[in-house]
Formats: C-alpha cells, structure tokens, sequence
C-alpha cells in the first residue's frame, strides 16, 4: 500500500512540475514588457514580443510589418514584407501586403500585388473584387468596375464582393 501512495505522489508530483514548467515556458511578459518605457520604445519591445509569438505565421508577420512601415521603420517593415513575399504562394498574403503599401500611398506597389493576385487565378472572383475595389478606390472606375464585374458575373451571391463594392464607392479601405 505505501508504494502505491508513493507512486501516486510521485505521478502527481511531475504532473504538476510538468504544467508549472509549461506555464512559465508559454506564459508572456504582458504589461511589464512596455510599462514606464517611452511610447516608441514600448511599441517596439510590443512588436518584437509580436513577432516572437507568431511563429513565422504570414499573416500575423504581414500585420507587424505593417506596423513599423506605417510608423516610419520602412526598412523593417519591408524586410518583413519581403520574407513573407519569397515564401508566399498564397494570394490572400499578396493581398494583405498590397493593402499595406495602399495604406502607405504607395500605389504603384500596391499595384504590382494586386496584379499578381488577379494572374495567379483569374478565377478567383474574390480577387478581382478585391482589386477592382481598390481601383475605384484610387480613382480608376473604368479598371474597377470591370474587375467587379467578373466578380459578380462568377459569384452574384457572395457577400464580400458587395462589402468590397460598398467600401470602394464609399472610400473605405477594407480592413
């Protein structure tokens, strides 16, 4: 009986070394991480913990690239763009990277994304809703219309083609 209790104990024991060891390993920084640090420096020490989180995850590396080009670190934010560009072969990260530099006003990148969007599947209604969006957006009606078209002409039921329509013609970028 006393070395089944001794057992039991043990078991218990390393369980719970195991899930408290586990905890720590996982558990964040949280608040102390930026708390009493200078705007810019807690948001930097905010994206580096970011990006340690992410586990090389493209959409998640897209969104902190973002962060730091649209906050003036265009060297880090692109150096991240193109990581996730030369690893890429998914159209929604094209995306995502077009909508940063539309964000930036940089139209004629944002362009050559979008372009590679609509080529890589000229299926993909989704797509050219997207890009015919952003066309009207930037004042290219004609280019848009005709991309939303498309769009609507392979799938008239999906919502996000009219989300993107409305957004377009209201100047929203999407988010």
């Amino acid at each position: 009986m006393k070395k089944v209790a001794v057992a039991v104990m043990a078991a218990a024991c390393l369980t719970a070394g195991v899930g408290i060891g586990y905890a720590a390993k996982t558990k964040g920084p949280g608040m102390t991480l930026v708390t009493g640090k200078p705007a810019k420096e807690a948001g930097i020490a905010a994206l580096k913990e970011a990006e340690r989180l992410a586990e090389g995850g493209s959409w998640e590396l897209i969104q902190i690239a973002r962060v730091y080009y649209l906050s003036g670190d265009k060297a880090t934010g692109q150096a991240m763009l193109d990581k996730v560009l030369s690893t890429s072969k998914e159209s929604s990260d094209w995306v995502r990277i077009a909508r940063v530099y539309a964000e930036a006003g940089e139209n004629a990148k944002a362009e050559e994304l979008f372009l590679r969007v609509v080529a890589a599947d000229p299926k993909d209604d989704s797509g050219q809703a997207e890009v015919g969006a952003w066309y009207i957006r930037t004042g290219q009606r004609e280019k848009g219309e005709e991309l939303l078209a498309k769009a609507f002409a392979r799938n008239s039921e999906e919502i996000w083609h009219y989300v993107r329509a409305g957004e377009a013609y209201m100047g929203v970028s999407p988010k």
